[in-house]
């Protein structure tokens, strides 16, 4: 039996609105929108905070929580889908020095049930699937929120097939980077070659996609360091692939980390591709998700849009260019930062411990200050494509109506002299 007290419905209405901070804990997943206990309803008790048990295996756990901003002085309630589950973290933050723990344990059998009660979930959480649902597809199940009849599992790299021939999601195929875009620009290819490179890999617009990548721990002293970034080069195909207009298009949650972590079979099979004769759909179907230079000047002038800069502090200030192939160093005036993380190969600001997508509430919150808001049209950048389209699928997820990546990136803009940039630090930031 919990030591812990246990805290009815009531109560627990009455002490979030003294300010207690309510702890979900479990997966980011079912925090996320999905019903994997079949619940009447999916998400999560409104204002909670992302907390999943599978974290508290790791050291450093409690930079976690501290990242959360969830304080020993505060008043924590914590529930999960088990008692079992909420005791096991609660252990964790007294063992953390938190006096003030209680647990909720009628989430199931009350709350989900009591439409008068306020729930969130992720807008359009059915396009990041955990490694269960994974599992499920490629299993001959018919995994929720899925009807179709055809799919793919891609295995995306960047000019690292031993990426996938060392380690892949049996049956996955997979795709280079390059095959979406173009070496010479980093931007997305033309609609032909479009066409023929999705129909080499199988992919019609009715095609269910599932995308992951394998992040190997990126270091800028190689040549090509997003080799070992194909968790982002993942979403970046994903992009592409939308703006192409495949119709259903999912990411593993956490990339190949997360089918590892579920302890799910792994294969070095060499998958052969099965070619279609047609997409089926003209290319671009979805030619607003994809913003250049002269859309990207106009956005910068409208008070109704904004150009978001999804780089690192120093690539923004102007101290690194952020790439061995970029000389250029600075920014585009006028475009507001949402920092992506270290440097050009890492998303850590928009990702959590193990690798999966950062709690949206986090994301919406740290941009709102900066002005990154869901009524003004959104082009997200970064230097070549990988991140800003990262940032801009977190915020398609979310539902925000006009968001869209400016393709060309800094790599594009640095390259016409007559282009202005800026460097140091911004006024409004020193």
């Amino acid at each position: 039996m919990s030591h812990y007290k246990e805290v009815t419905t009531k109560e627990l209405l009455k002490r979030k609105e003294k300010g207690a901070k309510i702890i979900d804990v479990r997966s980011v997943n079912a925090y996320n929108g999905w019903k994997l206990k079949n619940e009447g309803r999916g998400g999560h008790i409104k204002g909670a905070k992302s907390l999943p048990i599978k974290w508290t295996k790791y050291m450093d756990w409690i930079e976690s929580v501290r990242h959360k901003e969830i304080l020993p002085e505060d008043e924590l309630i914590l529930y999960g889908y088990t008692a079992e589950e909420s005791q096991k973290v609660a252990a964790h933050f007294e063992k953390a020095d938190y006096p003030n723990i209680s647990v909720y344990n009628s989430f199931l059998e009350e709350y989900v049930h009591d439409e008068s009660l306020p729930m969130e979930k992720l807008a359009n959480y059915r396009h990041l699937v955990s490694a269960q649902w994974v599992h499920q597809l490629i299993s001959g199940e018919k995994p929720s929120e899925y009807t179709n009849d055809k799919y793919v599992v891609v295995h995306s790299h960047y000019r690292n097939r031993n990426a996938y021939l060392t380690g892949h999601i049996p049956g996955a195929i997979d795709m280079d980077t390059n095959a979406l875009e173009s070496p010479e620009t980093w931007n997305r290819r033309s609609p032909k070659e479009l066409k023929k490179a999705l129909e080499e890999h199988g992919i019609t617009a009715d095609t269910t996609v599932v995308l992951y990548g394998k992040f190997m721990f990126p270091d800028n002293d190689d040549e090509f360091p997003g080799s070992a970034a194909g968790d982002i080069g993942a979403i970046r195909n994903a992009f592409i692939m939308m703006y192409a207009g495949v119709k259903d298009v999912r990411v593993l949650n956490g990339g190949f980390q997360s089918w590892e972590d579920a302890g799910y079979d792994i294969s070095t099979e060499d998958v052969p591709k099965n070619p279609v004769g047609d997409f089926g759909a003209e290319i671009p179907a979805n030619p607003e998700l994809a913003v250049d230079v002269p859309e990207a000047k106009h956005m910068l002038a409208a008070a109704d849009s904004e150009l978001v800069c999804v780089r690192s502090y120093p690539e923004y200030i102007g101290e690194v260019s952020g790439y061995n192939y970029i000389e250029a160093k600075g920014r585009i005036p006028g475009a507001v930062f949402a920092d992506c993380g270290s440097d050009a190969y890492h998303m850590e600001n928009y990702r959590n411990v193990d690798h999966t997508t950062r709690e949206f509430h986090e994301t919406a919150e740290i941009w709102k200050k900066n002005g990154i808001t869901p009524d003004k049209h959104l082009a997200f950048y970064c230097g070549t494509g990988w991140r800003g389209s990262e940032a801009w699928f977190n915020a398609w997820l979310m539902g925000w109506p006009h968001v869209s990546v400016y393709d060309g990136g800094w790599f594009e803009w640095s390259n016409d002299p007559e282009n202005p940039y800026e460097t140091g630090v911004p006024e409004e930031m020193a």
